[in-house]
């Protein structure tokens, strides 16, 4: 039996601003090709606790190890260039640029020749189902097609782990349905890490869930067990509120 392979180790992160600790002490696991969900109510920390990760925060306290390497006190570009990548709530898309031209600049971080970058533009592309709007301006896409271009940014980079924050925000139900195929088909080779407010979306698609409350890791487990979770229930499933 091969050992655990972990993409992603985080060893008592904490934030702290003041007297606020906005995350305090997440230690946290993600082995190789799962998809993780991190969830919680309003003010849990979750956005802080991504930036952390992904170097956009410095931490007060704690560690941050990427394929075995502490990045702790590495910037954000260098956690890109070592295979993290990571979309935002709001789109950072080139709005006078055609898809296959934001989808090419992306690329270009992790090199090849023009005709290899075109295939790859144009496979992810397809995958996220934007391939029929390839030289469409991307400023004239829907807030959601926005969205899945932001996605396709992200994955035509071949990262080791793409971090997702609130990718279904402004989707149709219908592209919900092609979000949640498209997360199955990258789960094995593509470890994700889904910041996700839509429950219908984590349970269908998570791995492995983490819970976090007033910037603590309040549970971890399946998606049944957190489902199941009495304390998951009161401080967040059953209190009718699903934001960030």
């Amino acid at each position: 039996m091969r050992p655990v392979k972990y993409v992603l180790a985080v060893k008592g992160l904490s934030k702290v601003y003041g007297g606020l600790r906005a995350v305090n002490g997440v230690d946290m696991l993600i082995p190789e090709g799962q998809v993780r969900a991190l969830i919680g109510p309003n003010g849990a920390g979750k956005t802080t606790l991504v930036g952390l990760i992904t170097g956009r925060i410095t931490p007060s306290f704690g560690a941050v190890s990427f394929l075995d390497q502490d990045v702790s006190n590495l910037p954000a570009y260098r956690r890109i260039s070592m295979g993290m990548g990571y979309t935002f709530q709001i789109t950072s898309i080139f709005a006078k640029l055609s898809l296959h031209e934001n989808v090419a600049l992306a690329a270009r971080r992790r090199g090849g020749s023009v005709s290899q970058m075109d295939s790859a533009v144009r496979a992810v592309l397809e995958e996220v189902g934007l391939s029929e709007r390839i030289d469409q301006l991307a400023g004239d896409l829907s807030y959601g097609h926005q969205r899945l271009l932001e996605i396709a940014m992200g994955l035509v980079q071949k990262p080791k782990l793409l971090i997702l924050d609130e990718p279904t925000q402004g989707l149709s139900s219908g592209e919900v349905s092609a979000f949640k195929a498209l997360i199955r088909n990258l789960a094995g080779n593509t470890t994700v890490l889904l910041i996700e407010h839509n429950m219908d979306v984590v349970m269908a698609i998570a791995d492995f869930i983490t819970v976090l409350n007033f910037g603590e890791v309040l549970a971890e487990g399946t998606p049944d067990e957190i489902h199941a979770n009495p304390a998951v229930q009161s401080a967040y499933l059953g209190g009718g509120d699903a934001g960030t």
